[in-house]
């Protein structure tokens, strides 16, 4: 047998759209257009068929998870005879910039919520843990931004240890876009939710990533299901280049906006600097720490041209 005939061993079984859309069986969906829009990224054009062919499986698919890991808590404290608190069951979402993850996260929030009761689906993104502006400035990494160096990893991973734990309460830092950097005492309270969807690029990063980790434990050991949202890079980097585009002409016009000067550039120039931006932080920050997390994550959707989901790994 030569090497190309050696079958290849992978952890995942892997569907196209339609074998994965069958997987939906009679799930109905609720989400209507209304519903959909506010819900949707500034570069994206998601549809209520991308939300039922791809969406509604996933949502299918955590609640049997879901239901099998309140089974196992429940075996779990009549071995130990102590009473069981409510922990919530987390999801972490990740990919690179540019990718769509915060639209993903959004979708699932809502599906959820409604699934199959009302349940209370709390969305926090770790933009919230990266280091204040003025901390990012000191250390010398705002070309760093987004990199492992940049967060302040101790606080985050007390943060979900504290949710996983059942505490109430829980505060979580507001990161603003506007003024690229954190918001001065207002938070986020995750008070004990049935599920919690983090999102962010580290989610599924490890000791390679972040060396200084506290009693070297990361998010991702607290995480019940992790989801990758994967693309080729040239789809990123051009996603990247029209949402800058799009910003130019709406956001960064804004005076307060941290990239008011941005707004200034021609169209040529403004494709020049999102390139290069591109190229030494966004693209080198992926194929040095998100990138060689994909394999790590339960699922993985693989995105094509037109933002849609063409190919869902699923691990078996």
């Amino acid at each position: 047998m030569s090497l190309e005939q050696v079958p290849k061993i992978t952890p995942f079984l892997t569907f196209d759209r339609q074998q994965w859309a069958a997987l939906r069986k009679s799930v109905p969906l609720k989400l209507t257009e209304q519903d959909l829009k506010p819900l949707l990224g500034f570069n994206e054009d998601l549809s209520l068929e991308e939300v039922s062919t791809i969406y509604l499986p996933l949502a299918r698919l955590i609640n049997y998870y879901i239901d099998e890991n309140l089974k196992r808590q429940e075996v779990l404290h009549k071995f130990l005879d102590v009473e069981s608190p409510k922990v919530p069951y987390i999801i972490s979402l990740t990919g690179s910039v540019s990718v769509g993850k915060s639209t993903s996260a959004r979708i699932l929030q809502a599906l959820l919520s409604e699934w199959p009761e009302k349940r209370k689906v709390d969305l926090i993104t770790t933009d919230g843990f990266l280091y204040p502006l003025k901390t990012l400035q000191e250390r010398n990494l705002m070309k760093k931004k987004g990199f492992p160096e940049s967060y302040d990893i101790h606080r985050l991973i007390e943060f979900v240890s504290d949710i996983k734990s059942g505490k109430r309460h829980v505060k979580a830092p507001i990161y603003s876009h506007l003024t690229y950097d954190i918001i001065p005492h207002k938070f986020n309270e995750v008070d004990q939710p049935d599920i919690v969807i983090l999102e962010g690029l580290n989610m599924l990063q490890s000791g390679m990533n972040y060396p200084h980790s506290p009693h070297n434990v990361f998010v991702s050991d607290f995480v019940d299901f992790s989801i990758y949202v994967d693309a080729d890079e040239t789809l990123l980097k051009s996603w990247y280049i029209n949402r800058f585009l799009k910003f130019r002409r709406s956001a960064f016009s804004n005076p307060d906006s941290y990239f008011h000067h941005y707004s200034k550039l021609s169209e040529t120039e403004a494709i020049q600097t999102a390139s290069t931006i591109w190229d030494e932080i966004n693209g080198l920050n992926l194929r040095q720490n998100i990138l060689p997390s994909r394999e790590r994550a339960n699922l993985i959707l693989v995105k094509g041209e037109d933002h849609a989901i063409e190919t869902v790994k699923l691990r078996k």
